[in-house]
């Protein structure tokens, strides 16, 4: 009860000072475009966010190092949530009242629960590898932005890869162990369509929250014999099951996990131990791309960075780079369209949803944004860890959109018949 009450007090307070401060002119006076950033520094996801957050503010500080976007200065306002949804709604409401045009939360259950209210108050709320995957579709979710292959996407270029090595499914087994949650079992439906269209056997093993004990598991899976396996979860949950499955003696080269795996992972794991498995890569890792290089000289080494430099091109930390930079050309892209602005939501959003053919010099696959497709194409590609990075052994590509669009729009429509 007193967090309910407190939630409306704060929610109250925020919608006083939103409409004591609109953001248009504030924003245009100070010639700053805010970006907010509340993340979860401190609870589940912790590394994951530091990294990926570190990519951000250090691409925008390039950005800003440069001139800004039309005299513009992008401002990155970053705090806290620790994946708590009372203080996510204060950290929204602050950043509406501040002025921002766009905001990151970077959780699942937070995106989930900020979707009504960004669509209400036409705030731009990115959800890259996070919150529903329905919200690809920009007709229903106009101001949701994934901006990256969703997970539904994910496990139906996985399939596909297994597809390419097995020359058919029909037959082979495949186990997907999942941490028990809604992000865990999200890949399901469209796994299940691919298993009715490909004639594969489908085994589940979901693991307890947050993942720290997966022992009575991974044996299950072992005895299943299994063609290819993969491993769906993050943070802590994701070490726990690669650690396993080397316990198990189960072939690294055919198991795999969607983007959230990295070198932080490994280093928990053991690098050369981890030597073979797979999974999603949605941009480049390390910090040969052109993009990662520049921020090195112009960021890095001036010592103007915003973490550690040894994370600097790990994969989560490109992760961040990719997102600041489709964040980015999206104000490029706005002011394309009214140079005048007024910088609001409405004319971000405009901005996005003009990206086309994108793709940060090389760091991600060309990626176009229009108001139907919010995922930007869905392309990534499948590596492999060799020990000591993350090696291509795909080009980008995309797979059974037609199954997984299905599912996106059958979703959206339910979301937009029942609001959940």
């Amino acid at each position: 009860m007193s967090v309910t009450r407190r939630t409306l007090l704060t929610s109250a307070a925020a919608a006083a000072l939103a409409a004591q401060f609109r953001i248009d002119p504030a924003a245009a006076q100070e010639k700053v475009i805010r970006f907010s950033m509340p993340q979860d520094f401190t609870k589940i996801y912790t590394f994951v966010t530091s990294e990926y957050n570190q990519g951000q503010r250090d691409y925008i500080s390039l950005v800003n190092a440069r001139g800004g976007i039309n005299g513009y200065t992008i401002a990155a306002d970053v705090s806290d949530h620790g994946n708590d949804l009372p203080r996510a709604i204060e950290a929204f409401e602050r950043a509406k009242s501040q002025g921002a045009v766009l905001v990151d939360p970077l959780s699942t259950p937070v995106a989930r629960a900020l979707t009504p209210r960004a669509l209400a108050d036409k705030i731009n709320l990115i959800t890259a590898f996070s919150g529903r995957s329905d919200a690809a579709d920009g007709t229903v979710f106009p101001y949701v932005f994934p901006l990256s292959p969703n997970y539904w996407t994910q496990i139906a270029l996985l399939v596909d890869y297994f597809r390419q090595q097995s020359g058919d499914l029909k037959g082979k087994k495949i186990c997907f162990v999942h941490i028990d949650t809604p992000f865990g079992k999200e890949p399901l439906p469209v796994l299940k369509r691919l298993q009715e269209k490909l004639g594969f056997e489908l085994s589940t093993f979901p693991y307890t929250p947050p993942g720290n004990d997966q022992s009575a598991i991974w044996p299950q899976v072992r005895r299943a014999r299994p063609d290819w396996i993969v491993f769906w979860g993050a943070g802590v949950g994701q070490t726990v099951a690669l650690t396993e499955v080397i316990r198990n003696g189960l072939p690294l080269n055919k198991v795999s996990s969607s983007v959230w795996l990295s070198e932080s992972d490994m280093d928990v794991v053991g690098r050369s131990q981890a030597a073979g498995v797979l999974k999603i890569e949605p941009c480049a890792s390390g910090r040969a791309p052109k993009l990662i290089q520049e921020i090195l000289k112009e960021v890095v080494e001036p010592g103007k960075g915003a973490g550690p430099t040894e994370k600097v091109g790990t994969a989560y930390y490109n992760y961040g780079v990719m997102l600041a930079s489709l964040m980015v050309e999206g104000v490029r892209q706005a002011f394309a369209r009214a140079p005048q602005g007024p910088i609001s939501g409405e004319w971000l959003n405009a901005g996005l949803t003009s990206i086309t053919n994108f793709d940060a010099q090389g760091l991600i696959p060309p990626t176009t944004v229009t108001k139907e497709d919010h995922q930007g194409g869905g392309k990534a590609r499948i590596a492999r860890w060799d020990g000591a990075k993350f090696v291509p052994v795909t080009d980008w590509f995309t797979a059974y959109s037609d199954v997984v669009w299905e599912v996106i729009r059958e979703s959206a429509a339910e979301f937009q018949k029942s609001g959940k």
